[in-house]
């Protein structure tokens, strides 16, 4: 196998970088699976010091810049998603509303670490309120809980 291996290289003696050779299937199955795992271990699966997902931080640390504290008034869900999306999360509004919901749901987090008023959905699978429609904040146990 090595002998192969060593067939399938070449030297650029311009740059000094090595060339190898590969069919393109091959390297499309093992790049794909290797980006596949990134986002997976990188995004998708929550963090075992906290249990939550970077889009979840984002969401929490950009209510706490804005000061959305559980002793403060309640601000528009649309604000807090277009402040998230702004600076710190910039893919679609809807997945930041979903996870800013499902935050708020008492039947999806034992603890749940934003208050939200208005409709945030049901157990009965009943989709939340459009973001202008909702209102959250934090509540106090994300307060005592955050290191920041």
């Amino acid at each position: 196998m090595d002998e192969k291996t060593d067939e399938n290289k070449e030297q650029d003696f311009n740059t000094g970088t090595t060339i190898i050779q590969r069919v393109i299937e091959d390297e499309m199955k093992q790049s794909y699976l290797d980006y596949s795992m990134s986002v997976i271990v990188g995004r998708a699966l929550p963090d075992v010091r906290d249990g939550l997902k970077p889009v979840h931080r984002r969401i929490l640390y950009a209510m706490q810049q804005a000061g959305l504290f559980h002793n403060k008034p309640f601000r528009k869900s649309a604000f807090i998603v277009g402040r998230v999306m702004s600076e710190f999360h910039p893919h679609g509004d809807s997945a930041i509303y979903d996870s800013l919901v499902r935050m708020a749901q008492d039947f999806s987090l034992r603890y749940t670490l934003i208050d939200g008023q208005g409709n945030f959905g049901s157990i009965d699978g009943d989709n939340a309120a459009a973001m202008r429609y909702s209102e959250a904040r934090l509540k106090n146990l994300q307060k005592k809980c955050s290191k920041i």
